[in-house]
């Protein structure tokens, strides 16, 4: 997928418009609408604000490794937050959170 592509996918999945990607880096709307079709490609600088709008990271946004999963920048933030608890309460977070995976996959296996 192009960097376009993923663009204008993730921009439209988070129920952005061109306009509200385009005030946000400081460009037009056409810039945005010419990074969507591939016509240019965005500066570093502008391709970071891009990525940080649409909540991923600039290496998922940039790559063309198709197989390259979606990296959710809040979730990133929370997991960097959670390495930073001394270790009985990073336990108690990493037990909760797999207790709920486990939860969510048993109930998917008898719905």
């Amino acid at each position: 997928m192009s960097l376009g592509q993923k663009i204008t996918k993730i921009r439209k999945e988070k129920k952005l418009s061109q306009v509200d990607v385009a005030s946000y880096v400081g460009v037009s709307r056409d810039a945005i609408s010419k990074y969507e079709r591939d016509d240019i490609v965005p500066s570093v600088e502008n391709a970071n604000k891009i990525a940080q709008i649409l909540g991923v990271s600039l290496d998922y946004l940039m790559s063309e490794d198709d197989n390259l999963e979606v990296v959710d920048i809040d979730m990133l933030n929370r997991m960097k937050e959670i390495q930073r608890l001394n270790e009985d309460n990073k336990s108690t977070v990493i037990k909760i959170i797999d207790a709920f995976i486990r939860d969510t996959k048993t109930k998917k296996a008898y719905a």
